[in-house]
């Protein structure tokens, strides 16, 4: 049995009705911020160099897809296997220069170019959005304030998604310290009612763009 192999069945086992109450009990949504964790405690090995470490994180990082792929699967949707079929399907297609007859690429820009080429043609033009111009790859906080700096600058209505008078009540009477001690027992709140803060913002700024015509 490979090492794969014994990870998927152990995986559905976890989740058998008479394997573990925890991983039962999970959704997609309730172990998002597990899996925000579980990238943090890997990017941190990698930057220790610390291959032991990054062996285990790694691991523990593909627990999460497949744990993710096992529950898709228990209602239908999907399984691991499609997972890996469908991602090297794509690094095959975007790889022309490798796997195809095309013309080869000597330079990593190159091929940057070539994938953003290649995926446009796939995906298609992103829709138009007041959005599209926020970095992909902020975390919520700065996502957060990123959008309400949209929403600002180009006179956006985020209807009732947003507070105006609230915002600006609690601007008038913050400084950096009391954002500081607010924002801390906000997060420390929302633990102790069983909330994933970073979730709950993260969803919260997506209503906010689809509320000034932005989607989410």
């Amino acid at each position: 049995m490979t090492g794969i192999e014994a990870l998927l069945r152990t995986t559905a086992r976890l989740r058998a009705p008479d394997g573990c109450p925890w991983d039962r009990e999970q959704t997609h949504r309730s172990i998002c911020d597990c899996l925000v964790e579980e990238v943090c405690e890997l990017l941190q090995a990698i930057d220790r160099e610390d291959d032991a470490n990054l062996r285990e994180e790694l691991g523990d990082l593909l627990f999460h897809v497949v744990l993710h792929a096992q529950m898709a699967s228990e209602s239908g949707r999907f399984d691991f296997d499609a997972v890996a079929h469908e991602v090297n399907e794509k690094m095959v297609r975007r790889h022309p220069h490798v796997f195809g007859e095309g013309v080869r690429l000597s330079d990593s820009e190159a091929v940057i170019r070539q994938w953003e080429q290649i995926k446009l043609k796939e995906k298609g033009t992103p829709a138009a959005s007041p959005f599209n111009e926020l970095p992909p790859a902020l975390n919520s906080i700065l996502r957060a304030r990123e959008v309400w700096k949209q929403v600002r600058k180009k006179s956006l209505n985020p209807g009732d998604s947003v507070d105006g008078g609230q915002v600006a009540a609690e601007a008038a009477r913050l400084d950096e310290a009391s954002a500081g001690r607010a924002l801390f027992a906000l997060v420390a709140a929302c633990r102790d009612a069983g909330i994933d803060p970073d979730s709950a913002l993260r969803r919260h700024t997506d209503r906010v763009m689809k509320a000034c015509g932005g989607g989410a």
